[in-house]
């Protein structure tokens, strides 16, 4: 009998502590999260690094002030042609003119500097202005780049002193082939033919008798002297 009871209480106690822990589900949560170790701590994101700016330097920012104002003076330079020069800059022959060999040139004024040109052909480029001449001839020059390039009525040429070399020949405008066409009609005098001789005119001075001076007469002697 004691066997019996003994059992039965047991089997009391298992019950109740099932019931207990069936009626506490947190209680077995926590013990089972406490059981764990903790997650450490994220750490927050670094912030990028600003960006530095560059350090300006004064003598740097002063050069290129220089620069500048040295190319306004030269664009001013450029601008500042006497009145001859504008004369002879509006008798160029501007547009695109062909050369001898199948080349050609481009002559452009420059209409934000009266007066200048633009000359631009196969592999050059130059900057010209007017330079007055003795010979009537029309000159502009690329002083820089020693380019020359020589208007007369019948054709232009381009040359270049410093290379010593002419880099186009027999370029015409439409006024230059005229003037050419009219030139083979009626070939101008050379400057090497001989001027012709004038017969000058030979006065002949009147004769002048000539006087030839003649000896003077004796004198006639004189009379006996008297008688002694």
């Amino acid at each position: 009998m004691k066997t019996i009871h003994s059992t039965t209480l047991a089997a009391a106690a298992v019950t109740m502590v099932a019931a207990v822990l069936l009626a506490s589900p947190g209680v077995a949560t926590a013990q089972t999260t406490a059981s764990k170790p903790a997650a450490p701590a994220t750490k927050p994101a670094a912030k990028p690094a600003a960006a530095k700016k560059p350090v300006v330097n004064a003598d740097r920012t002063n050069l290129k002030t220089t620069a500048k104002n040295v190319a306004a003076g030269i664009e001013a330079a450029e601008e500042a042609l006497t009145p001859a020069e504008l004369a002879i800059a509006e008798r160029v022959h501007v547009g695109n003119l062909p050369c001898e060999l199948g080349a050609s040139v481009t002559l452009t004024p420059d209409t934000k500097a009266p007066g200048y040109f633009d000359l631009q052909g196969k592999n050059f480029k130059y900057r010209m202005f007017p330079v007055a001449t003795t010979t009537g001839a029309i000159r502009l020059e690329d002083r820089k780049a020693g380019a020359v390039w020589l208007q007369l009525a019948n054709k232009s040429m381009l040359m270049n002193q410093k290379l010593g070399i002419r880099l186009a020949d027999e370029c015409v405008s439409p006024s230059q082939v005229a003037v050419a066409e009219a030139m083979k009609l009626n070939p101008p005098a050379s400057v090497l033919d001989a001027p012709k001789a004038v017969a000058a005119a030979v006065v002949t001075a009147p004769a002048v008798p000539v006087v030839t001076p003649q000896p003077a007469a004796a004198a006639p002697a004189t009379a006996a002297s008297a008688a002694r």
